[in-house]
């Protein structure tokens, strides 16, 4: 028999996990709870599996939790569980949380729980073409050992390639999906205001761009970041970097400050580039 399991929480990342495992017939199915019972019993159904619930005392006895309940929630969710007297020793609780460690789940380590992060590192805003392509996702996991033997093999068996992070650097972990993801959009929109200013027009100037920003990319992860590093100060002008940081900064302070701040950085790794 497959371990019998449960949800907190009826959003994109609980449907999307639930459905993979009920599906595989990885898991077997008890409850999902969530605050409301109408958000409840569509997860279920979108899952194919589970009853929709709303009282932590309603719960059946599993073998495993997951908490996937928005981060500044997991640790009152965790509380409640463990005072439903639902944990029992090595029961499995879990949290999908990039910014959070395993240790935020104490209310569960108190009943005698094992406990776990697993974070997959992509987006959940669209669970039915998530639930298609999750194979090749990577997700960084840590906790207790015999959590992640436990829950390990769940991910595994969908085509998830498992490392292990560091816990105490957790949220540096996180913040480095920001730069790589949020951040990148954010110097892409600077770009096209700069564009702007210049007298652009931002539907040209998304077209200017693609194709150096596509290229950029493709570089990056064929020959790795130094290598890919092109312009003015991987050519070690001095001069035109001077001149576009005044420039910036008489334009807009905030995004001369950025340049410079990327400059910096910039200038490490070109120092990388050139050992």
């Amino acid at each position: 028999m497959p371990p019998s399991f449960s949800i907190i929480g009826s959003g994109h990342v609980a449907r999307t996990l639930g459905r993979l495992w009920h599906g595989g017939q990885r898991v077997l199915l008890l409850d999902v709870l969530s605050r409301s019972k109408g958000n409840a019993q569509a997860a279920c159904e979108f899952i194919g599996a589970g009853r929709a619930l709303q009282d932590y005392a309603a719960l059946q006895q599993a073998d495993i939790y997951l908490i996937a309940t928005p981060d500044d929630q997991i640790a009152a969710c965790c509380k409640l569980l463990a005072d439903s007297g639902r944990i029992l020793g090595g029961t499995v609780v879990f949290h999908c949380s990039g910014a959070l460690p395993a240790s935020v789940l104490q209310p569960a380590l108190a009943c005698g729980a094992l406990v776990a992060s697993v974070h997959p590192v992509r987006s959940f805003a669209l669970p039915e073409q998530v639930a298609a392509s999750f194979a090749g996702t990577w997700c960084g996991m840590e906790g207790d050992a015999q959590a992640l033997a436990v829950v390990t093999p769940l991910f595994e068996a969908m085509g998830a390639h498992c490392i292990a992070i560091d816990p105490d650097a957790k949220t540096v972990y996180h913040a480095a999906a920001v730069f790589a993801s949020n951040y990148l959009v954010t110097v892409i929109d600077v770009a096209l205001q700069a564009y702007g200013q210049a007298g652009v027009p931002p539907e040209v100037a998304m077209k200017l761009m693609e194709p150096l920003v596509r290229k950029t990319v493709d570089q990056v992860f064929e020959a790795g970041t130094a290598a890919a590093l092109s312009g003015p100060i991987a050519r070690g002008d001095v001069a035109t970097v001077e001149r576009q940081a005044r420039a910036l900064s008489e334009w807009n302070q905030g995004y001369g400050s950025l340049y410079d701040c990327l400059a910096q950085a910039t200038l490490k790794l070109a120092g990388q580039r050139r050992r």
